[in-house]
């Protein structure tokens, strides 16, 4: 998944980044899982999902609050 700015995600509706989020949550698992067993070619994609997730967690938080 590439990465997206917080102003396109906030353009998105709360249903759609839960969405998100439960994907690149199951997408970070499965590359977890993953390295155990294998090498992976971008190490550097672990970082960059958890960014995304703190984004869209942040978001949503700023929405549950307002």
């Amino acid at each position: 998944m590439a990465r997206q700015k917080p102003d396109a995600l906030r353009e998105l509706k709360t249903e759609e980044l839960e969405q998100k989020l439960a994907v690149l949550v199951e997408e970070r698992f499965r590359l977890t899982f993953r390295r155990g067993t294998e090498a992976i070619a971008n190490p550097l994609q672990f970082r960059a999902m958890r960014r995304d997730i703190a984004r869209i967690q942040t978001i949503l938080r700023e929405r549950k609050q307002a």
